[in-house]
């Protein structure tokens, strides 16, 4: 059986700024869901939580579909974009400071995100 190398390798991107911004945000994000728990009404922060594990999850995913260089890496930032906007907002709605960096982060990482990704959408 003959295998060609497909097209799907992005070999002339430079993809470690975006690796590292979306491990830092991936780490704010944990950093954030830690210390939301640690919060006195942590009912009240049950959505960011959620969200912050989520994003993390994510980034951290789509981090190592750059690193092997998978042919669902530029769809897959599309949607690692929509779940950092999500995080961002959810988090800047919180005075704590964890929140206000991870929202800080996730911004920054839906902006890398969206600017590599080029013109790939998801509904």
């Amino acid at each position: 059986m003959e295998h060609n190398q497909s097209s799907h390798h992005h070999t002339g991107h430079k993809h470690e700024a975006l690796i590292q911004q979306l491990l830092a945000c991936a780490t704010a994000c944990e950093s954030c869901a830690a210390s939301c728990l640690d919060e006195e009404d942590v009912t009240h922060m049950a959505h960011c939580i959620e969200l912050d594990r989520d994003c993390a999850e994510i980034c951290s995913l789509a981090a190592r579909l750059l690193i092997r260089e998978s042919e669902f890496s530029h769809e897959f930032l599309a949607f690692c974009e929509k779940i950092c906007r999500h995080c961002a907002e959810e988090c800047s709605k919180h005075d704590h400071e964890h929140c206000k960096k991870c929202a800080e982060e996730c911004t920054q990482c839906a902006d890398a995100c969206h600017a590599h990704h080029g013109k790939v959408q998801l509904n």
